[in-house]
C-alpha cells in the first residue's frame, strides 16, 4: 500500500510541468473515441441501408446521392482516428521523456550535493542502476497509465451513452460486466508491485557485485579464483532470469484472463442482440427490441467499450513497475536539497585549528549519524579518528567537507564553517577517500584531476615525493601510461602513492583521510604510513582508520562512541 501511495503521490510534482502535454494527449484520445462512435454509426447505417435495399429486392435503387455522406465521412474517420492516436502517443512519450529527464537531474543534483557522502546511499554501481534503469521504469506509468486511468472512465461512458440511446438493456449488460476487469486488475496489482520491487533489488545487487568483480579482476587472476567468480556471476544471472520470467509470466497470465473476461462480456451482448433480431428472447417472443442497424452499431463498438479497461489492466503492470522503482528511489528522493549557506571569503596562511561544538547529524533517508560531538584540533595537529562501524567517522569527514547539514557548529580558526564559501574552504582541503576516484585515462590525466594546469615538471616532482617516479621511468610511456578504471594496472600500494601524489599537487593545509591504508598488506601499510608521516608535516590532519598498522606517528587518538568521543 505504501508503494502505491508513493506512485500516486510521489510523481505529481514531476507531472505538473507536463500537464499540458498529458492533457493534450487525453483530449486527442477522447476525440479519437468520438470518431470511433461516428465510424460505427456510418458503418451500421451503410450496411443497414444495403440490407433494407436487398430485402426490397432493389439494391440498384441505392443512388450515389444517398450514400455520398458515407463515402466522405467513413474514410475521414478511418484516416483521422489513427492520426489522432499517433499524436497522442507522441505527446505522452514527450511528457514521459521530460519527466524522466527532470527526475534524473534531480537525482544527480542530490548526488552531486552529497559529494563523497553519496557512498552512504550505496555503491556507485547501485546508484547508477537507480538513476538509469529505475528512472526508465517510470516510462510506462507516465506515457500510458497516467492518461489511461482517465480514459477508462471517459471513453466507456461515451460508448455507454451511445449504446443506451439504442438499447438500455445492452447498456446495462455492458455496465454490469465492466467491473470484472478492474477487479481482477487490482487483485493482480499487489503481487505485480512486490515482484517488480524484488526485481529491482536483485538488479541493484547484481550490478554492484558484477562491477566489484570487474574491478578486482587482476586480484582474482592472481589468486586463481576466476572460475568461482564466473560461477557466481552465472548463478546471479540465472537467478535474475528466473525472477524476470516470473514477472513476465504474471503479466501474460493476467493479460490473458482480462481478455477472457472481456470476450465473455462481449459474447453476452452479442447473444442478446442476436436472439433479439431472431425474436427469440424469452421475455419478448416474436419481438425485435433492437433493429438491425442499432444492433450492428452496438456490436461494432462493444469491443472498444472494454478496450480502455483491458489497456488499463495491461498498463497497471507499468504502475506496479513504477511502484517498485519509486520504492528504491525513495531514499534519494527523500533527501533534502541542502546548500552550504556560507558567503564569506576564507584565507588560510597556514594549517588551521578546527573545533567541533555539539556537532550532530541525523539525515532522513540516509544512514548518516553523528554526535553530538565536541572535538578540538590544534593547528597542525594530526589526529587518528577511530571507532566502531556506524559511530560517525566518515560522516564527520563529510561534515568537515561541507557536504552534510548538521546542528552545532564547526569553527575554522574560530570562524564558523557555515559562514564561509565552500569553494574557498575546499581550496585549502585535501580529501582522500578509501577508494580514490580514478578514471580510465593516462596517469598524467588522473593526476591533473587535482590540478588541471599542472605542468609535467610538477607531476614528476610529486611522483618523486611519493616514490613512484623511479618505477614510471622504467615504463616506455611514463606519464602517458594508461590506467584502467579504478587504477587497473597498479598495485594497492602504488594506487595509494598515486592518490597521495594528487593530494600533494594541491598542497592544501588540511588533509581529511578516510581509511588510506585499507586493503593493504602490513608491510605496504607500514611504508605508506611512513610516507604519510613525512608528507603531512605542517598540516592539520584527520585520519579515519580501523587498523593501527603504520599510524604510530599520529599526535593523538580520538575514539568515537556514538554520542561523543573518548
Amino acid at each position: 500500500m505504501t508503494a502505491r501511495k508513493d506512485a500516486d503521490a510521489g510523481l505529481p510534482w514531476l507531472l505538473v510541468p507536463q500537464k499540458r502535454l498529458l492533457n493534450g494527449a487525453l483530449v486527442l484520445e477522447v476525440l479519437a473515441a468520438g470518431l470511433l462512435i461516428l465510424r460505427s454509426w456510418f458503418l451500421a447505417g451503410l450496411f443497414g441501408y444495403w440490407l433494407v435495399a436487398w430485402q426490397e429486392g432493389s439494391p440498384t435503387s441505392f443512388a450515389p446521392a444517398d450514400w455520398g455522406i458515407w463515402l466522405v465521412g467513413l474514410p475521414l474517420c478511418l484516416l483521422i482516428r489513427p492520426a489522432l492516436q499517433y499524436c497522442r502517443e507522441r505527446l505522452a512519450q514527450r511528457a514521459s521523456m521530460r519527466v524522466r529527464q527532470t527526475l534524473r537531474e534531480q537525482l544527480l543534483q542530490r548526488l552531486a550535493m552529497l559529494g563523497p557522502a553519496r557512498r552512504m546511499l550505496g555503491a556507485d554501481a547501485e546508484l547508477g542502476s537507480r538513476v538509469l534503469e529505475q528512472v526508465d521504469a517510470l516510462d510506462g506509468y507516465v506515457s500510458r497509465y497516467h492518461v489511461q486511468r482517465r480514459l477508462v472512465i471517459i471513453v466507456p461512458l461515451m460508448l455507454l451513452l451511445a449504446t443506451a440511446w439504442h438499447s438500455l438493456f445492452a447498456a446495462a449488460l455492458l455496465l454490469a460486466t465492466a467491473p470484472l476487469v478492474p477487479l481482477f486488475m487490482v487483485l493482480l496489482g499487489h503481487a505485480a508491485a512486490s515482484a517488480n520491487q524484488r526485481q529491482f533489488m536483485a538488479l541493484e545487487q547484481m550490478s554492484g557485485r558484477f562491477l566489484d568483480l570487474l574491478r578486482g579482476m587482476a586480484t582474482l587472476q592472481h589468486l586463481q579464483t576466476l572460475d568461482s567468480a564466473q560461477l557466481a556471476v552465472e548463478q546471479a544471472a540465472e537467478d535474475y532470469r528466473s525472477r524476470t520470467m516470473r514477472v513476465l509470466r504474471m503479466a501474460f497470465l493476467s493479460g490473458a484472463v482480462l481478455e477472457l473476461f472481456a470476450s465473455i462480456a462481449i459474447a453476452m451482448v452479442a447473444l442478446y442482440l442476436g436472439l433479439g433480431l431472431l425474436g427469440m428472447l424469452p421475455w419478448a417472443q416474436g419481438e425485435v427490441p433492437v433493429s438491425y442497424q442499432s444492433a450492428l452499431f452496438i456490436l461494432l463498438h462493444a469491443p472498444e467499450f472494454y478496450g480502455p479497461l483491458r489497456q488499463l489492466g495491461s498498463d497497471y503492470h507499468a504502475r506496479a513497475e513504477a511502484e517498485g522503482a519509486l520504492a528504491e528511489l525513495k531514499p534519494l528522493l527523500q533527501l533534502e536539497l541542502w546548500q552550504h549557506p556560507g558567503t564569506e571569503p576564507l584565507q588560510l596562511p597556514g594549517a588551521p585549528a578546527i573545533t567541533c561544538c555539539q556537532v550532530q547529524v541525523d539525515l532522513p533517508g540516509a544512514p548518516a549519524r553523528l554526535g553530538p560531538l565536541d572535538l578540538a584540533l590544534r593547528a597542525g595537529e594530526r589526529v587518528w579518528l577511530r571507532g566502531p562501524s556506524g559511530s560517525g567517522k566518515s560522516t564527520l569527514l563529510y561534515v568537515l567537507l561541507g557536504f552534510l547539514p548538521h546542528t552545532g557548529e564547526v569553527l575554522i580558526n574560530g570562524l564558523p564553517l557555515a559562514s564561509v564559501r565552500r569553494g574557498d574552504w575546499h581550496r585549502h582541503v585535501g580529501f582522500l577517500a578509501q577508494q580514490p576516484e580514478l578514471v580510465p585515462g593516462t596517469l598524467a590525466e588522473n593526476l591533473r584531476l587535482a590540478a588541471p594546469d599542472a605542468s609535467d615538471q610538477q607531476l614528476v616532482a610529486v611522483l618523486r615525493e611519493v616514490g613512484l617516479w623511479p618505477l614510471l621511468q622504467q615504463l616506455p610511456l611514463q606519464l602517458a601510461t594508461p590506467l584502467g578504471e579504478r587504477g587497473l594496472g597498479l598495485s594497492g600500494g602504488q594506487l595509494s602513492r598515486l592518490a597521495l601524489a594528487r593530494l600533494l599537487l594541491r598542497d592544501t593545509r588540511v588533509w581529511l583521510l578516510d581509511e588510506p591504508l585499507a586493503h593493504l598488506d602490513p608491510d605496504t601499510a607500514e611504508r605508506i604510513g611512513e610516507l604519510l608521516e613525512r608528507l603531512s608535516r605542517g598540516r592539520t590532519v584527520v585520519l579515519v582508520s580501523h587498523d593501527a598498522v603504520g599510524l604510530d606517528w599520529l599526535d593523538r587518538q580520538v575514539t568515537l562512541r556514538g554520542g561523543g568521543h573518548d
